[in-house]
């Protein structure tokens, strides 16, 4: 893609999430082609979403790596968006529904980063980058369908667009997360107190670290790197579940914490 084209498709999704306005599809002249052509544009989104007020990038969100949530969305492999700061909230997180075109949560277990990983370190595994996770914690992604038809548009679009992404709350960090085996931790979603989900830490590429690996080299085939206290949410071990004003969203993950939404 030219830069134009680029530029023209990072206007267009930024104009759309901050006027909250459903989107059809992008003009063939800047729907991108292939996820490379995403991500080019997914970062500069970022740069003019910041610009209107949501904030500096502050994590990434990994998506579709469970199966559960790769037949949910019929894609096959996982996909990346950014978190912008001043959608992040913690432990307790409280929205207003009207705010989201349409609300979804998905429970999630998230890490924070204590060393960087940078691009020229790459290919990592999952054990040598065990040593950069500073902590690991529950967590709820709130994703907005903000399309006319999100099963009709292509991949590099909804990449494009970080990936359904809207915001997040994080749990309490737990820097003890080494006595824990992550693949066989329990997670479970609760909707108004009643049971909606229920996963492994396992289900997540078979260990969620694989999923942190897969982000770190994927970042650095466009020479980027992920920083020193950076979060990413590395995927929901339950369907997304849509919700309704007044829900009580609350996610807990085995031996790391819990998190709650309230939409009023």
């Amino acid at each position: 893609m030219t830069p134009k084209a680029i530029a023209q498709a990072a206007a267009l999704l930024c104009a759309a999430r901050i006027a909250r306005r459903r989107l059809d599809r992008l003009p063939d002249a800047c729907r991108p082609p292939d996820e490379a052509s995403a991500y080019a544009i997914q970062d500069a989104l970022h740069r003019r979403l910041d610009a209107a007020g949501c904030g500096p990038l502050a994590g990434h969100k990994i998506g579709c790596t469970t199966a559960v949530m790769q037949q949910f969305l019929g894609i096959a492999n996982p996909c990346a968006g950014g978190v912008l700061a001043n959608t992040v909230q913690h432990c307790r997180g409280t929205f207003r529904h009207a705010a989201f075109l349409r609300a979804g949560v998905e429970c999630e277990i998230a890490v924070r980063l204590a060393q960087a990983l940078p691009a020229a370190g790459a290919p990592y595994d999952r054990q040598g980058i065990a040593a950069a996770v500073g902590a690991c914690m529950a967590a709820i992604e709130v994703v907005d369908d903000r399309y006319e038809d999100y099963r009709s548009l292509d991949t590099p679009t909804l990449i494009a667009d970080d990936f359904f992404n809207a915001a997040c709350i994080l749990g309490a960090p737990v820097e003890s997360w080494r006595e824990l085996d992550l693949a066989r931790v329990s997670g479970r979603m609760t909707i108004n107190g009643g049971a909606v989900g229920t996963g492994s830490g396992g289900d997540i590429l078979g260990h969620p670290l694989e999923a942190l690996a897969w982000l770190a080299n994927a970042l650095s085939t466009r020479g980027r790197s992920l920083a020193a206290g950076e979060f990413v949410l590395l995927g929901s071990v339950v369907q997304t579940r849509w919700i309704e004003a007044g829900d009580l969203v609350e996610v807990e993950i085995e031996g790391l914490g819990r998190a709650s939404c309230h939409f009023s």
